[in-house]
């Protein structure tokens, strides 16, 4: 089974669809075997969903995500378990024991013009992207 957790110098990167890197678990029976950082080559979350699928990813640890993500990453057939934060290993070990703390309810949303006033929710995303100074 293989895990990806969206990375920035060893935490948990808040904000799926502008994740310049992952970390790759290769996990066998609830163990971590392998760590790899991979690099998608183009953005976005239908690009950064298929190129999950074809690491063979089948669960997601993120920070901040929106409403297209999810459902692209449905559609490839990966679980996902947005609104965490903190180190990446130790999210990990705490999804593998049951104990990861994460909001499946996060939501992200960019893709509207922020320039009219227009209001957004961030849940958690914290960064400072098209406008977003983090949580509203």
């Amino acid at each position: 089974m293989k895990i990806a957790v969206t990375h920035e110098n060893g935490n948990i990167f808040q904000h799926f669809g502008h994740c310049e890197e992952f970390k790759l678990y290769t996990v066998e029976n609830n163990v971590v075997t392998d760590v790899q950082i991979i690099y998608p080559v183009e953005g976005g979350h239908g690009a950064l969903s298929g190129f999950l699928k074809r690491h063979d990813v089948v669960a997601l640890i993120c920070g901040g995500i929106g409403a297209g993500a999810r459902t692209a990453l449905a559609e490839e057939g990966i679980k996902l378990f947005p609104g965490a934060e903190g180190d990446c290993d130790e999210a990990v070990i705490a999804l593998l024991y049951g104990s990861l703390k994460y909001d499946p309810d996060v939501q992200c949303n960019h893709h509207h013009d922020h320039e009219e006033g227009h209001s957004h929710s961030c849940g958690g995303c914290g960064q400072n992207k098209h406008g977003c100074g983090g949580n509203h």
